[in-house]
């Protein structure tokens, strides 16, 4: 309790420029922790999404059946509806079933598929490079802390006639915790971006995937 309580009064009394490191820095551990937890659930949601769908389209090979089954209205749909919707609209666009409007056909949906895909990568990966930012800047920050602080100590030890710890230990304590509060940020913000960024990567994988084994289903209508 002692030395949880000597840590405040050390924050309490850090020079202006130290506090200020501090603030910053507690600022953005809380803002990337939002981003984390955030992020968590939008993979997570879209883990089951692709899960669900995927089921779904296993046991029904009807597509005609599966694509009335989905939202008309786009912003209504799910990821992995967005993208069978799109690719399966593009296939179904032209009535003619002679063989090279069907291939084109085809064509056409496999790049509407992909595009859509990309742009729900894009939409996970939102955010994570200002995690990533708060990763890499935050030592760094706390570092600036630490040095301003150790500097003001030394030059207040000017005006004593002989330095001594106790006088010196104080002060640079107090810089020291900016660094101790840029890791606080930083570690957790490293950890997470990396996870994250592998999580978008296999989401991603996962995508492309279906959308090569609807395209093979498009070309075996040809």
């Amino acid at each position: 309790m002692d030395n949880s309580l000597s840590i405040i009064s050390l924050i309490l009394s850090a020079g202006f420029v130290v506090q200020v490191v501090m603030f910053i820095l507690v600022l953005m551990s809380v803002y990337s922790w939002t981003i984390i937890l955030s992020k968590k659930k939008t993979l997570m949601d879209a883990k089951s999404d692709i899960k669900v769908f995927h089921h779904h389209f296993l046991a029904d090979t009807n597509l005609d059946k599966l694509h009335t089954e989905i939202p008309e209205i786009v912003s209504n749909r799910t990821p992995m509806e967005h993208i069978f919707g799109s690719g399966y609209g593009e296939f179904t666009h032209s009535k003619s079933t002679s063989n090279q409007a069907l291939v084109m056909n085809s064509e056409r949906a496999y790049r509407s598929m992909n595009t859509t895909a990309n742009n729900e990568i894009d939409r996970l990966d939102g955010g994570l490079s200002i995690l990533a930012m708060i990763a890499s800047s935050s030592p760094y920050i706390g570092l600036f802390g630490t040095v301003w602080g150790i500097m003001h100590s030394f030059i207040g030890l000017a005006s004593v006639k002989q330095a001594t710890i106790a006088i010196v230990a104080p002060g640079i304590a107090e810089a020291l915790i900016a660094t101790a509060f840029g890791l606080f940020a930083a570690i957790p913000a490293t950890i997470a971006y990396n996870r994250l960024v592998s999580q978008v990567e296999a989401i991603g994988n996962k995508y492309t995937a279906f959308i090569e084994e609807l395209f093979v289903i498009f070309q075996r209508q040809q």
